[in-house]
């Protein structure tokens, strides 16, 4: 048996199918993946994302360990609850994870770490802390709910006393609610927040919720969506073996001040003037036909790349993909489909955002 949320009886009594993710037993879905994606794009839904793992980091050096820690730069984060997206990289630049920060205070940051991570994350975040006077503290008592649409905001202020300090949130900022941890951030590609609370309390939050109208959606159309919007998936689309440059995430690097010295920095560096050999690029299959993870990517003269996350557009209604390809500034390329090579285009992701194309 995996390890359950706090919330596990909840999907269960909504029909869920619970399949294994990470070692944790979670929803695929409750009956239909493409109604569930179409409810997030249109209206709103909720997941359960309580198999995240929640990591408290105090102490006076806390912000320079970050900064050695880290690839983006939180230095930036001056106000309590904004939050930062970035890469937390080996000695080769390669990605051990993606994760978000949250400046809480000057001497205490928080950050969200992937479930499939969370073992090297804190072997290696413990190991590079033990020159920093800081105090590292895994928080497993937290539950963690994301709710997700255009309607998301509305259908939270039928559940929270306080909803306009949640409306006047800015995307990437937290704030707290009582003993709600109440952050603008997703991973949809819609407007909605990430909600951290004690995990005694998510399983009645659920239901409050859900009787507000909030359908419970499952991993699967969180896949989807989270595709539709241009995010990666860690283990799918990057891994220790890219960095953050071939993984279209170079925006997430804070090359200044150029006096900081964060790990992975020479070998990126080394990188960027040799030149990027890979990229991560979209894919967009217009004609009939599903893009699917490894299958390979012909792109002319310059070789071959691989897919690495691809699937049916739902709202779109035609296939894309992520893939990575050698550097190639052209536009079109092809895919060996059931050793068949059928013409695709190459995009720059994402491929929907607010509920609309952006191709």
């Amino acid at each position: 048996m995996g390890n359950r949320t706090p919330i596990y009886e909840e999907h269960l009594a909504a029909g869920a199918k619970i399949v294994d993710f990470a070692g944790w037993e979670m929803p695929i879905h409750y009956g239909s993946q493409l109604d569930e994606h179409h409810q997030v794009r249109r209206a709103v839904g909720m997941f359960d994302v309580s198999h995240m793992t929640v990591v408290d980091l105090t102490g006076n050096e806390v912000k320079a360990f970050l900064q050695y820690l880290l690839a983006n730069n939180v230095d930036r984060l001056k106000d309590s609850g904004k939050a930062l997206y970035t890469c937390m990289l080996n000695q080769d630049g390669g990605i051990i994870d993606d994760l978000i920060v949250y400046y809480l205070q000057a001497d205490w940051y928080r950050m969200v770490v992937n479930a499939a991570t969370r073992e090297k994350d804190l072997a290696w975040i413990n190991q590079q802390a033990a020159s920093f006077d800081i105090t590292v503290k895994e928080r497993p008592e937290l539950a963690m709910i994301a709710v997700q649409g255009p309607q998301a905001i509305d259908h939270l202020c039928k559940v929270l006393p306080d909803c306009e300090s949640v409306r006047s949130l800015k995307p990437f900022v937290a704030t707290v609610m009582d003993d709600l941890f109440i952050a603008r951030t997703g991973y949809t590609g819609e407007d909605g927040v990430e909600i951290i609370l004690p995990g005694d309390r998510a399983a009645a939050f659920w239901r409050e919720l859900r009787e507000a109208g909030v359908e419970p959606i499952g991993l699967g159309a969180r896949d989807t969506l989270r595709l539709e919007a241009g995010m990666n998936l860690y283990g799918t689309d990057m891994d220790e073996s890219v960095s953050p440059l071939e993984s279209g995430l170079t925006w997430t690097v804070a090359w200044e001040p150029q006096e900081r010295d964060f790990i992975g920095r020479q070998a990126l560096e080394k990188q960027k003037q040799q030149g990027v050999q890979r990229k991560l690029v979209g894919l967009v299959l217009k004609e009939r036909g599903v893009l699917r993870g490894h299958q390979k990517v012909l792109v002319g003269d310059a070789g071959v790349g691989e897919i690495t996350s691809g699937t049916f557009s739902p709202t779109l209604g035609h296939g894309i993909a992520f893939a990575r390809i050698p550097a190639y500034d052209g536009d079109q390329a092809e895919v060996e489909i059931r050793n068949r090579h059928i013409a695709v285009e190459i995009v720059k992701p994402p491929f929907v955002r607010n509920g609309k194309s952006c191709l």
